[in-house]
């Protein structure tokens, strides 16, 4: 059975080696327009008043 080809994360068009993983300048730009814009975002444990939950990282 034939491997598909990668495809473009945004559009599923196929990828092009210059912008891998994307198919075109338009689309890398948009993924990177998207990160700028804080439209995705990491996920982090938060305690209940908005402060991070630092004492998992204590040795101690």
């Amino acid at each position: 059975m034939p491997s598909k080809s990668p495809r473009c994360p945004l559009c599923g068009n196929p990828r092009v080696p210059e912008f891998k993983p994307f198919c075109s300048r338009g689309c890398r730009d948009r993924d990177l327009l998207t990160w700028f814009g804080e439209g995705y975002r990491v996920p982090v444990d938060q305690a209940p008043d908005g402060t991070a939950d630092e004492d998992r990282f204590d040795d101690g």
